[in-house]
Order: structure tokens, then sequence, then C-alpha cells
């Protein structure tokens, strides 16, 4: 293990007490990427600010913490009613819950799912849908090159299976709730597999929650695989408080003619990473990264993005605002990577900060890398502060300089809302937003 790894006692009980690869002489499932990733994790160690894709993040200060190990199998000390605070009210979706990574049948309501829809624990699906999980779990998310990638692999890879089968498309969304709820400060970590079959379409929420005020740290894992014609949109909405802080990796692998849109909300956190990869891996795939983050206090947000366009006629898209006030951080690092035989490719990446404070920053990085002659791509990057001359017309109307601010900024995140595919989404994240710029503001 590496010096860093050595000052972290937590990880390296954890490392040393994972599942074990071998019961009564034979191999548990999925022994073999587990121990690779255990390989991957010693080589790789945890990243500092001199490695270039953390450069704006010290991630070492929130795991330098003494956290307990949970036990997956634990009884949660979560109830119906806390459940029913988490639902997104007019959304009227299928709900699993997920408690300290664990899914939580009696808490989940998937009643009147259509056939051809399967969703529940990872674990179990290693033995209900062997072939497909055996076939596709670990497979996209490169436990090779990255540290958190490589730890997640490395533990009892238990989390959400959801597996969508050929032309269904599900009429109502699928909420998953996400919560933390634990009386000593813990490590959790949660590994999703998504796999959505040709033709199909849905569209899937993932909020997550703190549900006590002890110090976490999530390590969360989605692989999501969108195959061919499929037309997928995933929201996940981060609102935990000011003790959790996350690593979040989704990795997408698309298939011909594929539409994959993911929405990463950040109204909460002490600590948030969100990686999210995209591969579109075949012909006519279309992909849209949106991203909103507001921050206050001394929040930290570090949204780093990569489009891996492999193949020839595709489309990507990329949108993030943040609103930084306080003492708080943001980062946008986004690459659009295009390979040789990615003729014909349209990128484009922008993203937008909002400064609000002297004590405030806003890091953005956009990035492309072209192996191919004939694309169109583009980049564009902006930080600075509220328009004195916006607020001025604004207070001319009437309003006062806190309400005008509020409502500039309200525009200036709604755009990234009405991306949104559905409109009680958007009336609920409209609100948020709208609370949340009021009590920084307006107090």
């Amino acid at each position: 293990m590496i010096d860093t790894l050595e000052q972290t006692p937590t990880l390296r009980e954890w490392i040393e007490a994972g599942p074990g690869d071998y019961v009564n002489g034979h191999a548990t499932p999925f022994a073999a990427l587990r121990a690779r990733a255990r390989t991957a994790f010693d080589h790789l160690g945890i990243p500092t600010r001199k490695d270039e894709a953390w450069k704006y993040t010290n991630i070492e200060k929130a795991l330098r913490h003494d956290y307990a190990l949970l036990d997956s199998d634990a009884t949660p000390i979560v109830d119906a009613s806390d459940v029913a605070d988490y639902r997104i009210d007019g959304l009227d979706a299928y709900t699993l819950v997920v408690v300290n990574g664990t899914v939580v049948p009696e808490l989940s309501d998937t009643d009147g799912l259509p056939a051809g829809v399967h969703i529940g624990s990872l674990r179990e699906a290693a033995t209900s849908h062997a072939d497909v999980v055996e076939r596709h779990l670990g497979q996209y998310a490169d436990v090779e090159s990255e540290a958190f990638i490589a730890l997640n692999t490395a533990s009892d890879l238990n989390g959400v299976f959801l597996q969508i089968d050929k032309s269904v498309t599900l009429e109502r969304p699928i909420q998953i709730v996400h919560v933390t709820n634990t009386d000593e400060d813990a490590f959790v970590q949660t590994r999703n597999l998504y796999l959505f079959g040709e033709n199909s379409e849905a569209l899937v929420v993932e909020t997550y929650h703190s549900a006590s005020d002890v110090k976490t740290f999530g390590n969360r894992v989605s692989e999501v695989v969108v195959e061919r014609a499929a037309r997928i949109n995933l929201l996940q909405l981060q609102t935990e408080g000011d003790n959790a802080s996350q690593v979040n990796t989704l990795q997408i692998e698309q298939d011909a003619a594929s539409y994959f849109a993911a929405h990463t909300y950040t109204l909460g956190g002490a600590l948030v990473r969100n990686n999210v990869n995209a591969v579109p891996n075949a012909e006519g795939c279309e992909t849209h990264l949106y991203g909103l983050y507001i921050l206050d206090g001394e929040q930290h947000v570090d949204n780093h993005t990569l489009v891996d366009h492999a193949k020839p006629n595709c489309f990507s898209n990329e949108l993030y605002r943040g609103i930084v006030d306080g003492r708080s951080t943001g980062v946008f690092n986004g690459k659009v990577f295009v390979r040789r035989d990615a003729q014909q490719t349209n990128a484009y990446q922008s993203s937008q900060g909002v400064v609000l404070s002297d004590d405030a920053s806003h890091h953005s990085k956009p990035e492309l890398e072209i192996y191919a002659d004939d694309v169109k791509c583009s980049h564009g990057s902006t930080t600075g502060e509220v328009e004195p001359e916006h607020v001025f017309y604004l207070r001319s109307r009437g309003l006062s300089e806190q309400q005008a601010k509020s409502l500039l900024l309200y525009a200036f995140a709604h755009d990234i809302v009405t991306e949104l595919p559905h409109e009680a989404l958007r009336t609920y994240l409209d609100a948020l937003i709208e609370d949340r710029l009021n009590a920084q503001l307006l107090g």
C-alpha cells in the first residue's frame, strides 16, 4: 500500500476485511474481479492534488477520518414514514429504497411493474440473473485506472440491479431512494448495474439523502448499458447533509442509435465528486450531460466528465451551471475525446459559473482532444458575478437587491431544469432551487 493508504487506517481495515474469495474451497461470485480490483487499488492508491484529474479537490482530507465499515446485512434504521418524505410529489413513480447500500424490499413499492422489467438487489441478481450480471458487471468501469472504482469493485458488490428488456417502454418513472442512516461515522459503498435493452425507454430518478447527522463517506459506482435505439434519462439528485461526502461514478456504454441523458443536480453534501464517463460506442448515438450545483458554506463539488467518441456519426452535448457562495468551491472539468475513426462527430460543451462572495471559487476546465478531421466540436466556459445592470433593472421595478439576485439566479438555474423530461420533476426541482436560493440570499 502507498503512503496515503497507510495514513488511512479505515481503508486498510476495509481492504483486509473485504469479502472472502473462497468458501469451502470454492470461489465466490466475482472473486477474480475483486482480486484484480484489490491489486489495482494497491497500485493506484488514493489520488492527491498532484494528480491532474484531482488538482482542485483534496479527497484525502475527507477520507482521513475514523469511519466504521457498515455491515450491509444489518437491519436498516429507517421506516416507511422516513421514506415517504423522500418521494417526489406528483411523480407517480415505482420506488426502490436502498439503505446504507442495501436494497430494502419492505420499504419499496414496485407493484405493477410491467413484464420485462427486473429490479432489485444486485447481490440477489448475481444468482437469479447470473449470466447477465457476469457478462456486464465490471466490464465498463475501469478498475485499472480509477482508484475509487477499484476500491468499490473490491467490495461485496451490493446495490441495485435494473434490467429492462427489449422493446419495453416504462410508462411510469422509477425512483431509487438512497438513504444513509447510521449512528456512527460510516463508509458506505454501493454498486449498481443498469441494463436497458434494445428499443427500450425509461426515466430513472436517483435521490440521495442523509437521515443522520454523523459523518459519512459514500463511494458509489453505476455501470449503465444502453442498447441499440434505447432512449434513457437518468436523474441523480444529491441533497445529502453537510456531514456527507461522496465519490459518485457513472459509467455509460451506448450502442447504435441510442439516446442517453444524465441529469446531475448537487444541492447538498460536504465534498462531492461526480465522475460521469460516457462511451458512444456505435454509430448514431446521442449523449447529453446536464449538471447544476448550488453551493454555500464550506461545500466543495467537483464535476468531472468524459465523453469518449469511439465511433462515427455521433452527437454529444454538455451543459453545466454552478452557483457558489460563502467559502464554497465549484469545479467543472469536462473532456471530449474524439478517436481517429469517429468521423462526423458533433460535440458541444458549455460550463458557466456564478460567484457570489469573495471567499467562494469556481474552476472550469473544458478540454477537447481530437484525432479525427471531419468533426464539429466546440467548448465554452464563463465564470463571473451577477451583472450589476441586471440587478439595477429589477430594483427599478421595486425588488430588493436580494430579491433581484435571487430571481436572476433562479433564471440561470432554470435553463438546466427545462431539460428534464417530466413536468413533475421540473416543478419539484424549480421549488427546491427557489427555496435554496431564497435561504442563501434572503436569509
